[in-house]
C-alpha cells in the first residue's frame, strides 16, 4: 500500500514491513532529510555529497554506537525492552553481513550511518525510533572517537614492534664502530646500536603522541545532538559507559559543549600530527639505511625480499622498501596541512566541509601502519659488514675531540685545547700524513703540553669505553639501554 507524500515523495510499506526509506516518484532512493524538497539532488551532488565510498570503514563502530543508543532509550522509558533487543539483535544481522562482504552500500543514502539505518529499519520496524535524540552530528563524532580509540591501539603494538627489531639489531651489533655524522661529515665513533637506539628513543616519543590522541578521544560527544543537545530525558552518563567513554576509575567522561563536541576535529589534527611524526621519524631511519647500504658506505646488507633489482642493470639491488617508507612520509604531512587549512576559517558549528576529515585520516593511518608494519618486517633481515664499518671507523681525524679532551685533562683552556688540535689537523693535511702517525718533533712545535702519549687519545676502545655517563655511546650504557628497552 503506497501514500503520496506532500511535495512529491513517497514511503511505502512492503510485505508488511514498513521501509523508512524515502524514494522519489521516479523510483529513485533519496535520504531522509529530503522532506522539504520538492525534487531529488542532481546527480553531481549526489557524486560530491556521498560519503559512504570511505565511511563505511566506520561501520562497525556505528553499530556499536546505535546499540549503545538503543540500550540507553531503553534504559529511559523512550522504546521498550522487546524494541531495543529487536533494534540489537538487527544490527548484530547487519554487522555479520557487512564482515560477509553481503550488504549493499547505497551512494543514494549519502553515508554509513543512512545506509546501515535504512536497512535496519526494512527488518526492524522498531528501528524508526533508534535515531531519537541523535543527530549525524553527534553519532558521526562518537563513531570517529571510537575508530581514533581503535586505530590508535593499532599503530601503538606496530610501534612496539619496530621498537623491539630495532633493539634486537641495536643488541646484535654492540660490538661493532661506525662514524657518527654532522653536516654527513664524520664527526666522532659510535656503536652502530648507539645510533640505533637513537631512533628508538624517537618512536617511544610517538608512542607517547598515540597515547595522548587516545585520551583525547576518549570523551563521549553523543547527546550533543545536531547542536543544542535535546529535551528528551536522555542519560549521557549510562551511553558514555556503554561504550567505554570512562577514566582509569570507570568513570563516564562526556564533552561539555554540544556545539564544539559537533564541530571539534582536534584529535582529527592531533592523530594526523602523531601520524605525520612517525612518518619522518621512519623517513630519516630510512635514509640511513639507504646510505648506509650504498656502496660509498657499505655498513649494511639489506634483505632481498624488501630490495628491488633494475629492468636494465643486472647488478643492482635498491633499497626499495626504505625508498618508500620515506617517499610515503610526504603522503602523511600532506594529510595533517589538509586538516589544518581544512579547519582554519570554518565558523561554528557543523558545516559539510567537515566531511572531508576522514579521508585524511584514514589514509594516514593505513600507510603508518603499512610502513611501520614495512619496517618492522625487514629490519631483522639487516645485517652489518664489520669491515667495512671497522674501515671507515678507523680514520683517526674522528677522536680529534678527544685530543682536545687530552689537553683539558692538563689545565689547557678549551678554546686553546681546541685551536691547538686545529693546528695539528691543518698539519696531518699539509704533510697527508694521518693525524695519529704525525712525527713528535713537529707535533710539540705547536704546543708544548703535547707529550708523547698524546697519541692514546687514538685508542677506539678507551675512548669509548670513557664516555660511560648517562646518555653516552660508552658499551655500558649501550648495553644498559639495551635491557631498558627490553623491559619496558
Amino acid at each position: 500500500m503506497m501514500r503520496i507524500l506532500s511535495l512529491g515523495w513517497i514511503r511505502f510499506a512492503k510485505a508488511g514491513r514498513s521501509e523508512n526509506s524515502i524514494i522519489m516518484a521516479d523510483g529513485k532512493k533519496q535520504a531522509t532529510w529530503g522532506g522539504r524538497f520538492s525534487e531529488g539532488p542532481a546527480e553531481l551532488m549526489l557524486r560530491i555529497g556521498e560519503s559512504v565510498s570511505f565511511d563505511q570503514r566506520l561501520a562497525p563502530f556505528d553499530i556499536q554506537g546505535s546499540q549503545a543508543q538503543a540500550a540507553m532509550l531503553a534504559h529511559v522509558g523512550i522504546i521498550t525492552l522487546e524494541e531495543r533487543d529487536a533494534i540489537q539483535a538487527g544490527l548484530d544481522a547487519i554487522l555479520a553481513q557487512i564482515k560477509a562482504g553481503e550488504f549493499t552500500w547505497d551512494p543514494a543514502l549519502e553515508d554509513v550511518h543512512m545506509n546501515i539505518e535504512q536497512a535496519l529499519t526494512l527488518e526492524v520496524p522498531a528501528a524508526a525510533k533508534l535515531h531519537t535524540a541523535r543527530s549525524r552530528n553527534d553519532q558521526v563524532a562518537t563513531d570517529m572517537r571510537l575508530w581514533f580509540k581503535s586505530a590508535c591501539d593499532e599503530l601503538d603494538l606496530s610501534l612496539a614492534k619496530v621498537i623491539a627489531a630495532l633493539v634486537d639489531l641495536a643488541d646484535q651489533t654492540q660490538g661493532v664502530i661506525i662514524p657518527g655524522y654532522t653536516h654527513l661529515q664524520r664527526a666522532q665513533p659510535v656503536p652502530m646500536a648507539h645510533h640505533l637506539l637513537a631512533y628508538v628513543e624517537m618512536f617511544a616519543r610517538d608512542r607517547t603522541l598515540i597515547a595522548a590522541v587516545k585520551e583525547q578521544a576518549n570523551v563521549c560527544p553523543l547527546g550533543s545532538g545536531a547542536i543544542a543537545g535535546t529535551t528528551l530525558p536522555i542519560d549521557r552518563d549510562f551511553v558514555a559507559k556503554e561504550l567505554g567513554f570512562v577514566d582509569d576509575e570507570g568513570k563516564p567522561q562526556l564533552t561539555q559543549n554540544s556545539m564544539d563536541a559537533v564541530s571539534d576535529r582536534d584529535t582529527f589534527i592531533q592523530f594526523a600530527s602523531a601520524c605525520a611524526a612517525v612518518g619522518i621519524h621512519l623517513s630519516r631511519l630510512s635514509e640511513d639505511f639507504i646510505l648506509w647500504s650504498s656502496a660509498e658506505f657499505g655498513f649494511v646488507k639489506l634483505p632481498d625480499a624488501f630490495t628491488t633489482g633494475s629492468s636494465l642493470m643486472p647488478q643492482k639491488k635498491n633499497p626499495d622498501a626504505f625508498e618508500l617508507v620515506r617517499g610515503k612520509s610526504a603522503r602523511l604531512t600532506g594529510n595533517l596541512q589538509m586538516l589544518l587549512t581544512m579547519v582554519k576559517g570554518l565558523p561554528l558549528t557543523y558545516n559539510r566541509d567537515l566531511q572531508e576529515d576522514k579521508p585524511p585520516v584514514f589514509d594516514s593511518f593505513d600507510q603508518t601502519k603499512l610502513i611501520l608494519d614495512c619496517v618492522a618486517a625487514c629490519l631483522p633481515g639487516v645485517s652489518a659488514d664489520v669491515k667495512r664499518c671497522a674501515f671507515a671507523v678507523a680514520d683517526p681525524a674522528l677522536l680529534a675531540t678527544d685530543v682536545v679532551d687530552y689537553l683539558v685533562k692538563k689545565a689547557i683552556p678549551f678554546r686553546e685545547a681546541h685551536h691547538v688540535v686545529g693546528a695539528l689537523v691543518a698539519l696531518s693535511e699539509q704533510l697527508d700524513i694521518p693525524l695519529n702517525k704525525l712525527p713528535f718533533e713537529e707535533v710539540s712545535k705547536i704546543h708544548e703540553a703535547l707529550g708523547e702519549d698524546w697519541v692514546q687519545a687514538f685508542d677506539l676502545e678507551k675512548a669509548l669505553a670513557a664516555r660511560d655517563k648517562p646518555g653516552m655511546p660508552g658499551p655500558d650504557q649501550v648495553a644498559a639501554r639495551i635491557a631498558h628497552w627490553r623491559n619496558v
